[in-house]
């Protein structure tokens, strides 16, 4: 199903998605081998002040649906096509910090010190393997938090609160962010709340399974009480259905129904079950790096320039 529809969600072409791409795996392995030389500084051509980051929180209340893998991979093909990524992880677990190969030794300012108030978010941020891909990393703390500031007036403002500053004094391609993704625990929390009271939108990964339904609609609840009390801009960017299997009726079925459901909000390009994709993480690599060539690291790369594209729709209107 995905692959007739490749055709529309192309604003690249396909040969420049391609030459973008192998030329960041390049990087990466210049940077494998070259440690001091992994954070990369884009001088300015034009020395305009930056503006604020597009912040995208990738969030559904289940778990293993895919956010983690979504915030890694999409962080990296948006990185690919030359965006400068933040990804926050918002997770107690820390997968994404893992998943990017961020030993919890090197934690040494976390997204805990962020919301607490003990440091700004630009001192949790640390630098990838990836060029322009950037990371502000998760620690267990995380999970005492909703205990420590549950009485606090501002609770639910901590996180849009520490990414406003986030630019402020930066130029446009010189240490600037232009995108922000929030990958959010697997609840509808205190740090899920914080996420969307913080973010332009909301990317909900949706595993192709017989429960995608009723969850979907659970979030979408959230969305609406959060927009009414909390974040009156807040939208939701899209469904990207994940875990796709061909051979499987009930994936095709529950993707027949998803876009029934939700119509145009449901992205065209589908993440397929791809084992490559599963292995990434335990080398603490993205898909896009370990495996530039797997199915799963072409279906990323195509959701990302769809992201973008529909991003130029949205500033249109």
């Amino acid at each position: 199903m995905s692959d007739q529809d490749d055709s529309k969600i192309h604003p690249l072409p396909a040969q420049a998605l391609e030459e973008r791409a192998a030329e960041l795996s390049g990087k990466v392995a210049e940077a494998q081998n070259n440690p001091a030389e992994s954070q990369i500084v884009v001088l300015a051509e034009r020395q305009e002040p930056a503006k604020a980051p597009r912040v995208l929180a990738i969030a559904n209340q289940k778990g293993g649906v895919g956010k983690t893998t979504t915030a890694i991979n999409l962080g990296t093909a948006l990185a690919a096509i030359g965006e400068r990524v933040l990804v926050v992880d918002l997770d107690p677990q820390g997968n994404a910090s893992t998943g990017l190969g961020i030993d919890r030794r090197h934690r040494k300012v976390s997204t805990y010190d962020v919301m607490v108030g003990e440091a700004p978010l630009r001192e949790a941020v640390v630098a990838t393997a990836v060029p322009r891909l950037s990371l502000a990393p998760s620690t267990m703390d995380l999970s005492g938090l909703e205990l420590e500031i549950g009485q606090a007036r501002d609770r639910a403002f901590r996180l849009r609160s520490a990414i406003a500053p986030l630019n402020n004094g930066k130029f446009t391609g010189v240490g600037d962010f232009s995108y922000v993704l929030v990958d959010c625990p697997p609840s509808l929390n205190l740090l899920t709340v914080n996420a969307m009271a913080a973010a332009n939108a909301i990317l909900v990964p949706l595993q192709c399974e017989f429960f995608a339904l009723e969850g979907l609609s659970q979030l979408l609840q959230t969305v609406e009480q959060v927009k009414s009390t909390l974040n009156p801009d807040l939208s939701i960017h899209g469904i990207v259905l994940t875990m796709f299997d061909a051979r499987n009726n009930l994936s095709n079925q529950v993707v027949a129904d998803v876009r029934e459901f939700m119509g145009p909000k449901v992205y065209d390009t589908i993440i397929p079950r791809n084992v490559r994709v599963s292995e990434a993480p335990s080398h603490g690599k993205p898909v896009l790096v370990y495996d530039l060539k797997c199915v799963g690291s072409e279906a990323y790369l195509r959701l990302a320039t769809e992201i973008i594209q529909r991003e130029k729709e949205l500033r249109a209107s």
